[in-house]
């Protein structure tokens, strides 16, 4: 995050810090806390934060190559002693928020701080679009709202801004107080207070005092009138309330009246007047009308009000990676350009390009806090330092400023660039759109994204991390990590998976057989990866792509081992396993000679793990087996590694494995179904977050009366006149025809019962309780129903649901 110039003496007040460097006056203007962002450099003030299993030190001595010369540690580590500036502290997290304490405290205007269980991010981006017109606005970008996130975006902090909008999330208790020192917040907001993260409390008491703590210094508290709420708030606070006709004692009351898609909303303050909204759901009306408050509090008028609260739109919030025409990748995030944003993008795009070539078409930007002059020239370094290959640049004010840089290509309108828009120029390249909502950068999106049929399925990527960072809660610090990523990703797409995975460190990837590994090598991923099921006519193939081969028999060492003498390599990694129980692949014990034998004193190869696989880690009735296989690989790993003197990684737990055997993590762990959210138990599934949902539309809604029957062979009769709605997913798109009995898609959040078979390419539900239309939104499964209760349903396990979705299926992965 960009800050103003802050010098050494700053930094040491400010985080409590004993200085240990060499420049005892050297100044900063940007803070990271991701080594592996480009926009590292010599102005960099690099806090290295620890988590469970992370360790911002670690990276010192590579970012101390790249420039970076100024860091926050709690030690310093040896490789780098007399080579930088060093800001010693006892918690570089709690460092990091005094740092935003201090930089908050020089800035004197008003600030906005929103929370709430549910609508925080919506109401923010929306007063931040509803107020831009007369404020140079600093809010936190996507959902900077942790405790970490929240210091991030109080840094993003200039000289030109004159209104703050931030909101503030917590997950248990004395969370709050430290995000409300750090915000400082003038003006408070509290939105719907729903079930999220209701398991760090002890009661729903409990969670809305804690989150009330961020409004003790306001000056006002805008909520919906709730006397509980208000009776929890803190003593001085002063509220401004809103509630529905019909409810007693608020300041504003609402009527509001839906109609033909919009909502008319009727205001009672002092002197009435009415507002249009563009939404009928009851969250969006909702949160539209804890901004209107905001508005009153303001004092702005009637008419502008009105004006500006009919022009609201549905907020994306999230950078999403489709794929595009050409074998291009697509980075959305067309609804959004400030200049925080774009450094949060660009890392992104780091992240996840799938090809060298990177593309940014950018509009002008709005909201930066700087000069115009100043603010392109820091685009120009951050698409400099990004290694950007080509700029399409859509504005006034983008053509002219940017005008010399190196492969820029100017369009004053998105017209003109549509205008001129040919195909053929976009190839085997990642491409981020990066634009202002006014530009309608979808209109260039349709154009540059791949087409498919409507059923959608979306990826979480924070949800897959979320999953990730889970499991390795539960190791010991040095315990590596290995995330399966065979069958396409169990369904959810290989490389993208792979890209988040790589870029969060994991230590290896597995895939079932080569030619998975080559596609993820072609994607450009250089994380080590294992083939469990390597075929030896594909030998070749792996070495020419680095790939590591699973040894799990005598002849295919032999193989191997062959093909290794005539390329004369030496110490080639090889991964032995076990028949430990499971009885699939693997040495047994009256192997485990022979297997010496052939790798004694052999240079070509190099044991680089042992492992061996659990068969019923995920059943408690058969621990004593599961026990019986553990004792057996730690017998067995331990003399393959006395006889041959080596120490290589020892592995056999799996995702379920790690949950019920932790005593037997070795030194590497493998992670599979838990990533994508399914865990050994409903317990262990409710700590883990659901990372795919599978979306699609209504296509036709029809009237049946009794007597007529629904889909082919005439499986359902109508009993009364009912509505159904026909969605265009089947079986062809990895829908179980035996899910059609018993089914049900989720249609405006309720339950839709699938009505007759499940045909090849659609379905058709029950929509008679259901006020919707064609072109709504269907939820086929993700929360409700989920793919464990699908599976349940048809007497399967959610592996089989999630392999089982066809590729034909657009596949959107996403960042929140």
């Amino acid at each position: 995050m960009y800050v103003l110039g802050i010098k050494t003496e700053n930094i040491t007040t400010a985080t409590k810090a004993v200085f240990k460097g060499l420049q005892p006056d050297t100044e900063i203007d940007n803070v990271s806390i991701d080594s592996r962002s480009l926009q590292n450099n010599s102005g960099t003030l690099f806090f290295a934060l620890q988590g469970q299993n992370k360790d911002g030190h670690v990276f010192i001595s590579e970012l101390i190559n790249k420039g970076v010369s100024n860091f926050v540690v709690t030690n310093i580590p040896k490789a780098a002693e007399g080579k930088a500036n060093f800001f010693v502290v006892d918690d570089t997290q709690k460092a990091l928020q005094d740092f935003a304490t201090y930089y908050r405290q020089l800035f004197n205007f008003p600030f906005i701080a929103v929370t709430g269980s549910n609508g925080k991010t919506i109401v923010k981006e929306w007063l931040n679009y509803l107020l831009s017109p007369d404020y140079d606005i600093i809010r936190s970008p996507k959902s900077y709202n942790s405790q970490i996130g929240v210091p991030l975006s109080v840094i993003g902090i200039n000289q030109k801004h004159n209104l703050g909008v931030f909101e503030a999330g917590i997950s248990t208790i004395n969370e709050m107080e430290k995000l409300e020192n750090i915000i400082r917040p003038t003006i408070g907001v509290l939105t719907n207070i729903g079930t999220a993260h209701d398991e760090g409390f002890a009661s729903r008491e409990e969670k809305i005092t804690e989150k009330l703590k961020l409004f003790k210094n306001t000056d006002v508290v805008i909520l919906q009138k709730n006397e509980a709420v208000e009776n929890l708030l803190p003593e001085k606070a002063k509220t401004f309330t809103w509630n529905y006709e019909g409810e007693s004692g608020a300041d504003v009351t609402i009527t509001p009246k839906k109609e033909k898609g919009n909502t008319l909303l009727q205001v009672n303050y002092k002197q009435p007047f009415e507002v249009t909204i563009p939404f009928t759901d009851d969250t969006f009306i909702e949160n539209a009308i804890n901004c209107l408050m905001v508005l009153l509090h303001f004092n702005y008028d009637a008419k502008t009000i009105s004006q500006r609260l009919a022009t609201l739109y549905p907020i994306e919030l999230r950078l999403q990676i489709k794929n595009g025409i050409n074998n291009c990748t697509v980075i959305d995030d067309s609804y959004s350009s400030d200049y925080q944003s774009l450094k949060i993008a660009l890392d992104f795009l780091e992240q996840q390009k799938t090809h060298q070539k990177k593309t940014v078409i950018l509009s002008d930007i709005f909201q930066s806090g700087f000069d115009t002059d100043e603010l392109y020239l820091k685009v120009r370094q951050l698409l400099t330092d990004n290694n950007i290959t080509r700029v399409i640049g859509i504005g006034e004010t983008i053509t002219k400023q940017l005008a010399d840089f190196p492969n820029f290509y100017p369009y004053k309108t998105t017209q003109e660039f549509l205008a001129q828009f040919n195909p053929n120029g976009y190839q085997d390249e990642t491409i981020l759109l990066k634009g202002a909502r006014s530009f309608r950068f979808e209109e260039i999106l349709v154009l540059l994204e791949d087409k498919t049929h409507e059923t959608v399925l979306e990826i979480n990527l924070t949800a897959l991390i979320h999953n990730l960072n889970f499991y390795r809660s539960r190791l010991k610090p040095n315990t590596k990590t290995m995330g399966m990523v065979k069958a396409f990703g169990y369904g959810s797409g290989s490389y993208e998976i792979a890209k988040a995975l790589s870029h969060h460190k994991i230590d290896y990837l597995g895939v079932a057989f080569s030619d998975e590994g080559v596609a993820l090598r072609n994607a450009g991923i250089n994380t080590a990866i294992i083939v469990m099921n390597p075929e030896m006519s594909a030998f070749s193939a792996m070495i020419a792509y680095k790939l590591e081969p699973e040894i799990y028999s005598i002849n295919e060492l032999q193989a191997f081992l062959n093909i290794a003498r005539k390329k004369n390599l030496s110490e080639y990694p090889i991964h032995i396993k076990l028949d430990t129980g499971m009885h699939r692949l693997g040495f047994e014990e009256n192997q485990l000679e022979e297997l010496i034998s052939l790798l004694h004193n052999n240079n070509f190869v190099s044991v680089k793990s042992i492992f061996s696989h659990l068969s019923a880690s995920d059943d408690g009735q058969f621990s004593d087996f599961t026990h019986h296989q553990i004792d057996l690989f730690e017998k067995w790993s331990t003399r393959l590694m006395e006889a041959l003197q080596i120490n290589p990684i020892r592995h056999i737990l799996n995702t379920s494995g790690i949950y019920n055997y932790p005593e037997a993590q070795y030194d590497m762990v493998r992670i599979g179904i838990g990533l994508y959210g399914v865990g050994n138990d409903a317990e262990e599934t409710k700590r883990l977050e659901k990372i795919g949902t599978l979306k699609t539309t209504i296509l036709q809604i029809k009237e049946i009366t009794a007597g007529e029957s629904v889909g082919y062979s005439r499986n359902f009769m109508a009993t009364e006149k009912i509505k159904i709605a026909t969605i265009p997913v089947g079986y062809a798109d990895g829908i179980a025809r035996a899910w059609s009995k018993q089914g049900y898609v989720s249609i405006k959040g309720k339950k839709a019962p699938v009505t007759g078979n499940i045909c090849m390419d659609m379905m058709m539900v029950d929509v008679t309780n259901i006020d919707c239309k064609e072109g709504d939104s269907v939820e086929v499964f993700g929360k409700n129903p989920s793919v464990i209760d699908i599976a349940k349903a048809i007497n399967t396990i959610p592996y089989e649901v999630l392999t089982g979705i066809s590729q034909r299926v657009k596949r959107v992965f996403y960042k929140e």
